[in-house]
């Protein structure tokens, strides 16, 4: 009798849950997903930004590996790309400049809008005068001077030069002039970027200049020396 009453036992307490009881698979999995919805298990997942950056980088460092897989002697031999094309950007940067870089300075000379002749300078500076504009005829004046120097190749053309460095270079050739080209370039600069307004005697004394200029002879290197032996 106790024999039958222990196994009754035993059996009650298999029934008891002793033994586990299986949950069928796709029950469990709704319940897990169901349970791992809730929004206390989300409050420090990164925002859409946040992944969206991290997609990114990962993308990155995919590319870099798979680049890195390809190149001669793996990551080193990426790196050794990497700074030869590094090199290869900064001495195009050096060598040509920025994009779309103006060659014309802030204080340059010469308008962007194509090189004109002194005559046609001084034909501009003369109708400036005959309409009472003597800021803009002093400026054309000053340009038909440097434009006529150019032309007597007594000043190399070059693109962007100031007009202090054109009377510079010039009173090196035409040393009696020296003082005057200075005075004019600084009238040139008081009238154009110095937002002063020109008067008829500063034009007048630019036109005597520029007849001055062009009948002067200059003084070539080493005359004086030659003519000193």
């Amino acid at each position: 009798m106790s024999g039958a009453g222990g196994t009754t036992a035993a059996r009650q307490a298999t029934g008891s849950g002793d033994i586990p009881v299986d949950t069928p698979r796709v029950p469990a999995r709704e319940a897990a997903e169901s349970e791992l919805s809730k929004p206390m298990y989300h409050e420090n997942d990164p925002n859409i930004l946040q992944r969206g950056l991290n997609h990114f980088w990962d993308w990155v460092a995919g590319v870099f590996d798979a680049a890195a897989g390809a190149a001669p002697g793996g990551p080193a031999g990426l790196a050794v790309l990497a700074l030869i094309l590094i090199g290869l950007a900064a001495a195009l940067w050096w060598r040509l400049g920025t994009p779309q870089r103006s060659s014309r300075t802030p204080d340059a000379l010469f308008e962007s809008d194509g090189p004109r002749s002194a005559a046609q300078h001084r034909a501009a500076a003369d109708a400036h005068a005959a309409a009472l504009r003597w800021t803009e005829a002093v400026q054309e004046r000053m340009r038909a001077i440097v434009r006529s120097l150019e032309e007597r190749a007594l000043l190399d053309p070059r693109p962007g030069r100031t007009a202090d460095e054109a009377a510079t270079e010039a009173g090196r050739a035409l040393p009696g002039h020296a003082a005057r080209l200075r005075s004019a370039a600084r009238n040139f600069d008081d009238v154009t970027y110095g937002g002063r307004t020109a008067g008829q005697p500063t034009y007048l004394a630019l036109r005597t200049l520029d007849t001055e200029l062009d009948e002067a002879k200059p003084v070539l290197p080493g005359a004086s020396r030659g003519a000193a032996g």
